[in-house]
């Protein structure tokens, strides 16, 4: 795989928003704020993905007042893996950084991530002090310890959602997940074409408004299913790297 130059740096920031509307303008906001800062060419994507409240509209608002903005919708809902499957085929620049609509994260802490692409093809951030309930980080846990033991992935933290990824990798890549699975399925195949992940660690802060769909039973159960699956699927596609 070829990677995208650095200089200039072309970045497309995404989100997927599901009933954010609590969230939504202030994340695109500080997203257009730091991606200036960083990006010589920037776009800021919002994936709506089915939300039902005013979601939606403030994105559309936001597209129309910000040149950077783009807004597109998934009806009906997608799940998270859709939604982040429509952000990376709406992504445009060399360069593409994901992260939560819900503000859980900080933006301001994009820019030291940049230099690490000098040296690594990726970038896979995890959480410092993570701000859920008990059961979702012990879920969490359990979840990355199996994951690293089948796929040989030895990151810390897979479904941090505080990514870089190379235009490239995406484009070469296909991608099946439209569920939890999706972080999984791209960090194994990443490490299967033998790219070199940088890991940092980055605050996740309390939501403080909108809900949780990420720890619903149907979901956990899905992944789970899934995972096998995508594990034959890797070992047939070609070696793994540790």
């Amino acid at each position: 795989m070829e990677r995208p130059p650095l200089k200039p740096f072309s970045l497309t920031i995404f989100f997927p928003c599901h009933n954010e509307e609590a969230n939504v303008e202030r994340v695109t906001r500080l997203a257009v704020e730091v991606g200036r800062k960083v990006a010589d060419d920037l776009e800021v994507i919002i994936v709506d993905d089915g939300s039902s409240d005013e979601t939606g509209p403030i994105a559309d608002r936001l597209e129309a007042e910000i040149p950077e903005v783009r807004a597109v919708h998934n009806n009906p809902n997608r799940g998270y893996g859709g939604a982040l499957q429509r952000g990376f085929s709406e992504a445009t620049k060399n360069w593409i950084f994901y992260t939560d609509g819900d503000g859980q994260f900080d933006l301001n802490e994009l820019p030291p991530l940049i230099p690490l692409l000098e040296d690594h093809d990726a970038v896979s951030c995890f959480r410092l002090d993570r701000k859920d309930p008990a059961i979702r980080k012990l879920n969490a846990f359990a979840w990355t310890t199996l994951v690293n033991a089948l796929f040989h992935i030895n990151l810390r933290d897979i479904d941090c959602a505080f990514k870089i990824y190379p235009k490239t990798f995406i484009d070469e890549t296909e991608i099946h997940s439209t569920g939890a699975l999706i972080d999984t399925e791209m960090l194994a195949k990443a490490r299967n074409k033998g790219l070199s992940i940088a890991q940092v660690g980055v605050h996740h802060y309390p939501r403080t408004a909108g809900e949780q769909s990420g720890a619903n039973p149907a979901v956990i159960l899905r992944a789970f299913k899934e995972l096998f699956k995508l594990r034959k699927n890797i070992q047939l596609s070609g070696r793994e790297t540790a």
